[in-house]
């Protein structure tokens, strides 16, 4: 079984938005971020796979909004890998406030594994899928 992968970032005065705290569109790359670097650290960084034309897009995202955060906090974006399908992935996302540990959001991205030149599916190759330990 495998176990949730660590993200920090701290709060930038640009993901703010006109209501004085962060943008829904931050949470997002935040979940980006987080989810290469989990892939990173399990061996398959975006030149990796680049370098054998093949990568993962976001079919969809889903995202609950419970908290709002502010400027200058610490949040750790938890992820993991929920499963692998044949050429899909589920990832979810936990985003906590460090100082309190308050969820801010849950979140997951519904991933497709693609031919990054025809941007086709592909069926998940056997080294990748043993790179991640999928969890529930």
């Amino acid at each position: 079984m495998g176990t949730k992968f660590l993200f920090l970032h701290r709060v930038n005065d640009d993901e703010i938005d006109g209501y004085g705290h962060v943008n829904n569109k931050a949470y997002v790359g935040w979940m980006q971020e987080a989810a290469i670097a989990h892939s990173t650290a399990v061996g398959w960084d975006p030149s990796r796979y680049r370098s054998n034309g093949i990568g993962w897009l976001a079919r969809s995202h889903t995202i609950t909004y419970l908290q709002p955060a502010f400027v200058a906090e610490d949040v750790e974006v938890q992820t993991w890998v929920v499963d692998m399908k044949k050429v899909t992935s589920l990832r979810r996302y936990d985003i906590v406030r460090r100082t309190d540990a308050v969820t801010l959001a849950t979140a997951e991205t519904q991933w497709v594994f693609v031919n990054l030149q025809s941007f086709k599916p592909l069926r998940i190759p056997p080294d990748i899928r043993e790179s991640f330990s999928p969890i529930d």
